[in-house]
């Protein structure tokens, strides 16, 4: 019988537990049998209690993203059909159908093609990181050719692929780090200068690296990252936060004054986070803003696609394990990854 994971109250990992169950596509829908999925920190934090929607159990589902292969169609449904591989995009309630499995029914609205070339274990390591980066940069922020872009928690998931992602779009990306020991790991994934916040104040040196020019158009600032332009002044125009937490309001002293945006895309500091002071643009994204719009993910997907065609775009995974071991998946998670990349689980 096909495995679904589930939990009936709230804790550590352990309270994960696996069990056998089956469904059947309705109109519209399709069913779709899991190769591989992510495990993300949402899961953690819903697992435990504490994630941003309430829990219903018991027989709680995990699970937001996944890839696989079309298994079963319903009726009405066009554009796909048995046998295609696929990635999840969306799904709609992850307590009641999560990916956590080796089947999921859900709308045909919520796959897309998976991008060819790509096997399993990596597309289950794209989209949340990706469409997350790229819906906060490109679609809220519009990230433009020659933007400095300030990125922290660089060494994460979202961070990684933003890196990817502004280098694609022709931007300038500068990670931040609490380490200076990632420094050389982060230039060599595509950060055009790295500010370490155990050694320096991050705002005052994302303008000294931004002293020598404005945004799009710019070469030639302090510390080899910058452009021709300096009538906008130093500071960078995109801020990319994961973080929060009370260092946000420092934070945004990174950004150009009036013409800069703050976009934070997570929350891994759960302690409360102070206004910014002061003039520029702030936006909270969450990605199920644009992962359920059907032109969104249209553009997210051709995007993507683009840059893993062209060799722009390549997700990276730390560790995969079997279904089997999902306590132990969690467990990793907690413990923190000591290497870049997603955890990934696999069905087989």
């Amino acid at each position: 019988m096909p495995r679904v994971v589930v939990f009936d109250e709230t804790g550590g990992p352990e309270v994960l537990h696996v069990v056998e169950e089956a469904g059947e596509p309705g109109p519209g829908d399709v069913r779709v049998r899991i190769e591989a999925f992510a495990v993300n920190r949402l899961d953690e934090l819903t697992r435990a209690g504490a994630g941003p929607r309430p829990v219903r159990l018991p027989h709680a589902r995990l699970g937001c993203e996944g890839t696989g292969v079309v298994d079963a169609v319903g009726a009405g449904v066009e554009g796909f059909a048995v046998g295609d591989p696929v990635l999840i995009t969306a799904v709609p309630d992850m307590a009641a159908g999560g990916t956590y499995a080796d089947y999921v029914v859900l709308p045909a609205a919520r796959i897309v093609p998976r991008p060819a070339g790509l096997d399993a274990v990596g597309a289950a390591a794209l989209w949340v990181a990706y469409s997350t980066a790229y819906g906060a940069l490109v679609e809220k922020a519009g990230m433009r050719p020659g933007d400095h872009v300030l990125i922290t928690a660089a060494s994460g998931t979202v961070g990684l692929a933003a890196l990817q992602i502004a280098n694609q779009i022709g931007a300038v990306p500068i990670a931040v780090t609490r380490s200076a020991a990632k420094k050389k790991e982060l230039l060599a994934a595509g950060a055009a200068a790295v500010i370490a916040s155990d050694e320096e104040d991050v705002a005052e040196a994302a303008r000294r690296h931004t002293a020598g020019g404005g945004g799009a158009g710019g070469a030639g600032g302090a510390g080899g990252v910058g452009g021709p332009s300096a009538a906008a002044g130093p500071g960078v125009d995109i801020i990319l936060d994961p973080v929060m937490g009370p260092g946000l309001a420092d934070l945004a002293k990174a950004a150009k004054p009036i013409t800069g945006t703050l976009v934070t895309v997570g929350w891994l500091d759960p302690r409360p986070a102070p206004y910014p002071m002061g003039a520029l643009t702030m936006h909270r994204y969450m990605s199920f803003e644009h992962t359920l719009d059907p032109a969104a993910v249209r553009r997210i997907a051709a995007f993507l696609t683009a840059g893993l065609r062209f060799g722009a775009l390549h997700p990276a995974v730390d560790r995969v394990f079997g279904l089997d071991d999902i306590v132990e998946a969690h467990r990793y998670l907690a413990r923190g990854q000591e290497n870049p990349g997603k955890i990934v689980v696999t069905t087989a």
